[in-house]
């Protein structure tokens, strides 16, 4: 019986030196974007953890106010790090079903313009975009078409409305509700094009067959980086634009 219970506590320790070891040898070979216990750096690429960094700066709607500004703060400072340029904006709270907390609006520097300009969404929303941006938008649009994309055309962000904006659909807000969305109509060009989501999907708009790839390839880089991802493969409703955000739920389509 002695024996059976010190080979088991052995075994326990081999196993705990093992742990111990694997996780020294991660943490000193392994990208820092696929290491969840790595801060954030938005230089770096989407890695198997990148969505799970972008999280720590995510606040409880029953945080309290000091560590909501504490957050706040970490997240602007994240940005600023990176060359963005933004700033505070006034958070929302119309009595429970449209609360929105951490909000920013991205003002300009190292990022592609949305538009229509001056969009408010939560901080670790505009960490998202600003991540899809560099390592999924521009990449894709140079692979593409040999050029860069000079603005993102969008539906907006922030809406106080239920999921699908339907008064007789859920009773849940839509994370546009929380400025914890964007609805991605298309982009244009250096040159002036436009790639449309509503046009150029099927293949058969003025972007042709490469804005159809293109679009597949930012949907698909999105969902890397956001919860949720719906196109026009999800429903009609999302015919004509890309609908992310940073829900605690999981689906791309």
């Amino acid at each position: 019986m002695r024996r059976d219970l010190a080979d088991f506590w052995n075994l326990l320790w081999e196993a705990a030196l093992g742990l111990t070891a694997a996780f020294a040898l991660a943490n000193l070979f392994a990208p820092p974007q696929d290491l969840p216990w790595k801060p954030l750096d938005l230089g770096r690429p989407i890695g198997t953890a990148t969505a799970a960094q972008v999280d720590d700066f995510v606040v409880a709607r029953t945080a309290a106010p000091e560590e909501l500004k504490a957050v706040t703060d970490a997240c602007i400072q994240l940005l600023r790090e990176a060359g963005v340029q933004v700033e505070r904006a006034e958070d929302r709270d119309d009595g429970g079903f449209c609360v929105v907390q951490g909000a920013v609006r991205l003002t300009g520097g190292a990022i592609t313009p949305l538009a229509p300009g001056g969009l408010v969404m939560q901080c670790p929303m505009a960490v998202r975009y600003v991540i899809w941006d560099r390592q999924v938008l521009q990449p894709a649009a140079r692979e593409v078409f040999g050029q860069s994309v000079a603005r993102v055309d969008t539906y907006g962000s922030y809406a106080c409305r239920r999921i699908n904006g339907q008064a007789g659909a859920s009773p849940q807000p839509s994370e546009h509700a929380r400025a914890n969305a964007l609805d991605v109509a298309g982009v244009t060009l250096a040159d002036g094009r436009k790639v449309s989501v509503l046009a150029d999907w099927s293949g058969e708009g003025p972007a042709g067959a490469a804005g159809a790839d293109f679009l597949r390839q930012i949907r698909a880089g999105a969902c890397r980086v956001f919860a949720t991802v719906l196109s026009p493969e999800y429903n009609t409703a999302h015919r004509d634009h890309l609908h992310l955000d940073g829900a605690a739920r999981g689906l791309c389509s």
